[in-house]
C-alpha cells in the first residue's frame, strides 16, 4: 500500500467514517490509461464500444450495457440491456432514490431516552447510522443538565427494527468486516471497532491497540502474528469464528514498519452501545447501577434526545462512499410508511416500499430482485434497462436535485474521485459503482458538452480478469460517452 493510500484509510478510521472503503480502495488502484479523442458522433458509438467489450480478454465476461438520452426513450446503445445481472452496490441506487421519494430530503431519524420513573431511564433507537460517540456524549451531558445524578437502570430499547440484523443471504467473509457490520435500532460508530497492529521487537506478536478500550472486552483473542526483520513482506490477516467472539490474527509485520488497520463488524451493537453510554454517562457524572436490554417500547416522557442530519446528507455518505451500513438502515427506516404489524421483518417491510417507490418512478417490476438495500447479497439481480429507467425516473422528480448530489462525481469525490482524471469525463460523469469479486458496475449520469444528457448503466458479470482492468474497460466506454457530439 502506497503511503498517500496508508494515511488516507488512518484519516478515514479515526473519524469512524467506515463507509464502503473497499470500494474506494478499488478505485483508487484503476486509474484509466484512456487514449483522448476529442469526438464522436452517434452513429459511431456502437462500433466504439463493441470494439471494447468484444477484446479477446473480455470473450468469456458478460456485458450488459444501455445508454439513453436522460430525457428521451432513444437507445443510443444496447446490449443485453433486458438480462439479469448481479448489480452489488448499485443496489443503492434503488434504496436511497426510494428513501428521497418516501421520505423527503428533511428527514432526520431521532434517538430518545424516557424517564419511566424510580430511576429507570430508557433510550431508544430508531436506526440512526450516523449515530457516534459524540451524539452519546450530547445525550449524557443533556441528562446532567436536568439533574440526574444516577440512573437505577438503563434500558437500551432496540426494538424499533424487527428481524435479522444481518441478511441470511451476505457471505461469511462480508459480516466479519466493518462493511458488513448488523443493522440494528441503537447504532453506534456504524456498530464497527478500529483495531490497530503495531510491530515490536522481532520474534514478538504484534501489539494490538483498539480505537474505543472498551471493544476488547468482546473478544477471546488468538494472535498468532509475528514481528519481523526489516524488509520483510507485511500482511496481517483477520478472521472470526463462526459465534463472533474469537479473533484469530495472522500474518506479520517488520520491525519499525507502519502500523496496520482495519476494522471489525461488532458483533453484540446492543452490549456495545451500552457499556459505552455508560462510561460517557459516568465522564459526565452519572452512575449506572444497572443496565438492561429490551424488546418492547413503551409511551413515556422523553427528557432527552438527539437527531441525525437531513436525508440529504445521510444519501451522500451513503452513495459516495457506498456505505453499506447507512444504506440498510435507509432501507427499514422506509418500514414507517407501512402499517406496524408485530414481529414483522422490518427490512422486508421496507422492500416493499422500495418496490412500490420504483414502480412510481417508472420501474418495471419485471426488470429486478432486490433482496437488501446495500447490494452486498449476491441474490440481488437487476437488468441494466432497470437502472437507467430508475435514473430517468428519478431525474424527472422534485428530488432530482439532491439525488444528483448525493453520486460520486468522476475524478472528484468519492468511489470516482481517482477514475477519469485527465480525461474528457472528469467533473462531467456522476455515477454509482458496484465491486464484487467478478462483478464491476457502474451507472450514473454523462452531461457531456456537445450533446444532450445521458443517462447509461454499464454492468460487468462473470468477469475472471482483475477489477482494473474492467474498470478501466468500463472507463473507456464512459469517456466515449462524455465525448459525444451532436452530427
Amino acid at each position: 500500500m502506497s503511503k498517500k493510500n496508508y494515511l488516507s484509510l488512518i484519516l478515514i478510521f479515526i473519524s469512524i467514517q467506515i463507509g464502503s472503503i473497499q470500494e474506494i480502495a478499488k478505485a483508487q488502484n484503476s486509474v484509466p490509461q484512456i487514449t483522448p479523442t476529442k469526438s464522436i458522433c452517434p452513429a459511431q458509438l456502437s462500433s466504439a464500444i463493441d470494439t471494447i467489450i468484444n477484446r479477446p480478454q473480455f470473450s468469456r465476461v458478460r456485458w450488459g450495457i444501455l445508454v439513453k438520452p436522460l430525457s428521451s426513450a432513444k437507445i443510443l446503445y444496447s446490449q443485453d440491456a433486458q438480462k439479469y445481472f448481479i448489480p452489488a452496490s448499485n443496489i443503492k441506487l434503488f434504496t436511497t432514490a426510494a428513501a428521497l421519494k418516501e421520505l423527503g430530503a428533511d428527514f432526520r431519524i431521532r434517538t430518545s431516552i424516557y424517564d419511566e420513573g424510580n430511576g429507570v431511564l430508557r433510550v431508544v433507537g430508531r436506526g440512526d447510522p450516523s449515530f457516534k460517540n459524540a451524539q452519546l456524549k450530547i445525550l449524557s451531558k443533556q441528562l446532567y443538565q436536568q439533574g440526574i445524578r444516577q440512573i437505577n437502570q438503563l434500558i437500551a430499547d432496540d426494538s424499533y427494527f424487527q428481524g435479522e440484523m444481518v441478511n441470511s443471504s451476505w457471505q461469511w467473509e462480508d459480516i466479519q468486516a466493518y462493511y458488513g457490520a448488523p443493522v440494528n435500532s441503537l447504532i453506534l460508530n456504524e456498530n464497527a471497532a478500529i483495531l490497530t497492529f503495531l510491530p515490536q521487537n522481532i520474534g514478538q506478536p504484534l501489539q494490538l491497540k483498539w480505537a474505543e478500550p472498551t471493544e476488547k472486552y468482546w473478544w477471546k483473542i488468538e494472535n498468532d502474528s509475528i514481528t519481523t526483520q526489516a524488509n520483510e513482506p507485511s500482511f496481517v490477516e483477520v478472521n472470526r469464528d463462526l459465534k463472533g467472539q474469537t479473533l484469530r490474527i495472522k500474518g506479520q509485520l517488520p520491525i519499525n514498519s507502519q502500523p496496520n488497520i482495519t476494522a471489525l463488524a461488532i458483533f453484540d451493537p446492543v452490549a456495545n452501545f451500552l457499556r459505552q453510554f455508560r462510561q460517557n454517562l459516568a465522564r459526565e457524572g452519572i452512575t449506572v447501577k444497572g443496565t438492561l436490554r429490551s424488546d418492547f417500547s413503551r409511551n413515556t416522557k422523553e427528557i432527552a434526545a438527539v437527531e441525525s442530519p437531513p436525508l440529504s446528507e445521510l444519501l451522500i455518505e451513503t452513495n459516495v462512499n457506498s456505505n453499506n451500513l447507512y444504506a440498510e438502515a435507509l432501507l427499514r427506516s422506509l418500514a414507517i410508511k407501512k402499517t406496524r404489524v408485530k414481529n414483522q421483518n422490518t427490512a422486508d417491510v421496507g422492500l416493499q416500499v422500495v418496490r412500490e417507490s420504483l414502480t412510481q418512478l417508472g420501474v418495471e417490476s419485471a426488470d429486478y430482485i432486490i433482496v437488501d438495500g446495500s447490494g452486498l447479497s449476491r441474490k440481488n439481480l437487476t437488468t441494466p434497462a432497470a437502472l437507467v429507467q430508475l435514473l430517468q425516473g428519478i431525474a424527472k422528480s422534485s428530488q432530482a436535485e439532491v439525488f444528483r448530489a448525493s453520486l460520486p462525481i468522476a475524478g472528484i469525490r468519492g468511489t470516482l474521485k481517482n477514475r477519469f482524471r485527465n480525461t474528457s469525463a472528469e467533473g462531467i460523469v456522476q455515477g454509482k459503482t458496484g465491486t464484487m469479486g467478478g462483478i464491476s458496475v457502474l451507472s450514473g449520469y454523462v452531461n457531456a458538452p456537445n450533446y444532450e444528457p445521458l443517462a447509461f448503466s454499464i454492468m460487468v458479470n462473470q468477469s475472471e480478469q482483475p477489477g482494473s482492468v474492467m474498470r478501466t474497460a468500463i472507463d473507456e466506454i464512459v469517456v466515449l460517452l462524455a465525448q459525444l457530439k451532436r452530427c
